[in-house]
């Protein structure tokens, strides 16, 4: 995966042994979106769609919280010309059980996560807790999915 000129918001979206019901194309074309309306220039990312045991592995070494997780970032920061870069791994397995719990598609939910993904590595945060619904990152993501993934039904 590199950049170009034509191409400078490269994304890279890959299933490591797991179903995932949205089409790879689909999430890379959100995620560009996404970075475009963050006025991100340049950037490297990769989305990983991982086991849950591989979320649980990922969770506990490097956040050191037991049990699967929807989404991890590791933001790496940017290279010397500016090049976001990060790698995202999301759990559709803990998609599926959030978006049930939540009442939304699984499809939705795992968008959700891209989007979500996508702000951890262009460098927004969000408390834990019950404050993380109501903060300025999850107010932020809602609107772009619904910008770029929730297409409101139109009426007569």
């Amino acid at each position: 995966m590199s950049t170009t000129r034509e191409n400078p918001r490269a994304v890279s979206v890959q299933a490591d042994g797991v179903r995932v019901p949205v089409a790879a194309d689909r999430l890379v074309e959100l995620s560009r979106s996404v970075l475009r309306a963050l006025k991100v220039p340049r950037a490297m990312i990769s989305v990983t769609f991982v086991s849950s045991r591989t979320s649980a592995t990922l969770n506990k070494r490097h956040l050191g919280h037991r049990g699967p997780t929807d989404v991890i970032t590791f933001a790496l920061g940017a290279d010397p010309a500016g090049t976001v870069l990060a790698d995202i791994y999301i759990s559709p397995d803990v998609a599926r059980v959030q978006a049930k719990e939540f009442g939304v598609g699984v499809r939705e939910e795992i968008a959700r996560l891209v989007v979500h993904g996508m702000l951890h590595a262009c460098g927004w945060e969000h408390p834990d807790g019950n404050e993380r619904m109501t903060s300025p990152m999850w107010r932020r993501q809602e609107q772009l999915l619904h910008r770029f993934w929730i297409t409101p039904t139109r009426t007569a």
